[in-house]
């Protein structure tokens, strides 16, 4: 999170509120002083003068002859000299404001530190250096693990690119091979071809997430429909990995949403389920409408996923598994971008995981509606 550049102002505005705040008062309390100064002065005067009625002649006369002349320049001159006294310090205020705003463009860990007065000031800026540092800390650990991704890929690429090779050597250097031998070669460089196929489908989706910026194409979208084609789509997988799905669907879930965008984020999510699936295992969709949307929720058997790995599990290139292996192994993107596209629609995706289960909830509001609270 960028600290906030419309902060400045703010702060630099409710300072010198503060400080007019405690010159006025000061002023105040100067003039009250003046004014019980006067009176006892006058009272004081007029006692060594008392000889009957005369009192009220000698007051009055006082007043008369330094209430209305002396005393408002003296008040006047004392309020310049508090003016300029409270000035003095609103500078010196705002250029220690200035200067520790200034660090803000390249936080340290060091806390700002301004005058006592400043506390909530310095407060504010120390929150806006801890987030703008976060902030900071996460792009460099993001930016650190799509190195290492790429990196990782790159290297990935050479196994089944040689084996795709070598088998292919084969194939074309002794003709006379038996069919099943053949079979067995072209079998093995299809699957290396695929696993090629993937990785640098990978590389594109490194490349799309970080320069693209998604555009919606809104349409009414029935989701069951889209679910019932999608997981007929991973059938092959599921057989594959000796995994089910089961839906448990009403008969109709419309939302308004961009239908190719909000398939992906489906894709997204049982790719990952059964990614992450044991064999033997069961996929379950279920959901349900209200006026205010749409809620669906994937759940899948499969380890705890422990707090601090759940609480990053939709950030850029972070997989949870960090092992290379083909089963599981991915750029870290998928739910990542499952996020951006949900939050686009005004949506949200949350993730949960206890007893040995995973459930993702995706929540995507009804037109004119906003995201619940939570």
């Amino acid at each position: 999170m960028k600290p906030e550049t419309s902060s400045g102002p703010r702060l630099v505005s409710g300072l010198t509120g503060q400080i007019a705040g405690r010159f006025i008062g000061a002023l105040g309390l100067y003039t009250l002083v003046m004014i019980l100064g006067i009176l006892f002065g006058g009272t004081f005067y007029a006692s060594f003068t008392w000889h009957g009625d005369e009192l009220l002649y000698k007051i009055a006369h006082f007043c008369l002859d330094y209430f209305f002349l002396v005393i408002p320049l003296a008040w006047l001159g004392g309020a310049v000299i508090l003016f300029a006294f409270f000035w003095h310090r609103t500078l010196g205020y705002i250029e220690a404001v200035a200067l520790a705003s200034e660090r803000l463009a390249s936080p340290s860990p060091e806390p700002i530190h301004l005058p006592a007065p400043l506390f909530g000031v310095e407060a504010h800026l120390n929150l806006a250096r801890e987030n703008a540092l976060r902030s900071a800390m996460l792009a460099k650990e993001a930016e650190q693990r799509k190195n290492d991704l790429v990196v990782y890929l790159a290297h990935d690429l050479k196994t089944p690119l040689t084996s795709v090779i070598g088998y292919l050597s084969l194939l074309r250097d002794e003709p006379d091979l038996p069919a099943e031998a053949r079979a067995r070669y072209t079998g093995v460089a299809l699957d290396k071809a695929e696993r090629l196929e993937e990785l640098i489908n990978e590389f594109f989706e490194i490349t799309r997430f970080n320069l693209s910026r998604i555009e919606l194409t809104l349409r009414r979208v029935d989701l069951v429909r889209m679910l019932e084609q999608i997981t007929f789509e991973f059938e092959p997988l599921f057989r594959q990995k000796q995994l089910t799905c089961r839906l448990t669907l009403p008969a109709r879930l419309e939302a308004v949403c961009d239908a190719d965008k909000i398939s992906r984020v489906f894709d997204n999510l049982l790719r990952n389920a059964a990614g992450y699936t044991p064999p033997g295992g069961e996929i379950t969709v279920d959901g349900s409408a209200d006026e205010a949307g749409v809620l669906l929720r994937f759940a899948n058997p499969g380890p705890t996923i422990p707090p601090e790995k759940l609480a990053r599990i939709f950030e850029q290139f972070y997989r949870l598994d960090a092992s290379r292996a083909s089963s599981t192994g991915g750029a870290g993107l998928g739910l990542a971008i499952a996020r951006q596209i949900v939050e686009a629609h005004g949506g949200r995706i949350t993730a949960a995981s206890e007893q040995e289960a995973v459930r993702f909830i995706v929540w995507l509001p009804a037109p004119g509606k906003p995201a619940p609270a939570g």
